[in-house]
């Protein structure tokens, strides 16, 4: 799927995957307990900069810090947009 966003420079577009709704013992957790989700799959990415090249690319699936980014709702869908360097690792 494509999106109508381009990010700028360091800037990526992630979609963050679903919080969980119940524990492994199988309890469920309402909506305003839910942790918000650390991982998602990257939609959309800038160009880089000069000094800092972009690594991460389109459909990789990574982890990102809890309070990391902007949230962006798009199409009825929820996005986040942060820089590269936001991101901690790629799973």
């Amino acid at each position: 799927m494509a999106l109508n966003i381009k990010p700028l420079a360091d800037r990526v577009v992630i979609q963050p995957e679903a919080a969980e709704t119940k524990t492994a013992s199988g309890i469920i957790i309402p909506d305003n307990a839910k942790e918000k989700p650390q991982q998602g799959k990257v939609m959309a990415v800038g160009k880089g900069t000069k000094d800092d090249p972009i690594t991460v690319k389109v459909g990789d699936k990574v982890l990102y810090g809890k309070y990391a980014g902007t949230e962006l709702k798009l199409e009825g869908k929820d996005y986040l947009i942060m820089r590269e360097s936001d991101i901690l690792a790629i799973v």
